[in-house]
């Protein structure tokens, strides 16, 4: 899985949260509204979500984390070395006859 650098986390999260402030000032500002769409969407793309909020979460979440932490709360994903271990695989038989 490829992570983003987290300066530009950083950044892109600062320019959202700005831009979200600037909208909430303005809320039928269509230059601002567009502008902070746009923000949240490059949040989205960076972070790997679908919501712009989940996002920002995401982002806020990865910066305060090292980078083991992080990827061990994504998803639910099992953590390394806590994962139960398989049985092996039943020996198969080919059911030819044998000559």
């Amino acid at each position: 899985m490829l992570l983003p650098a987290k300066a530009e986390v950083a950044r892109q999260l600062r320019r959202y949260r700005a831009w979200e402030r600037v909208m909430l000032a303005s809320p039928h500002d269509r230059t601002v509204r567009a502008t902070f769409e746009d923000s949240g969407y490059t949040l989205c793309v960076l972070m790997g979500k679908r919501c712009a909020r989940e996002a920002a979460d995401a982002a806020e979440r990865y910066l305060r984390s090292s980078l083991a932490g992080y990827l061990r709360e994504q998803d639910g994903r099992p953590q390394p070395g806590r994962a139960a271990r398989r049985a092996p695989p039943p020996e198969r038989r080919s059911a030819a006859p044998s000559t």
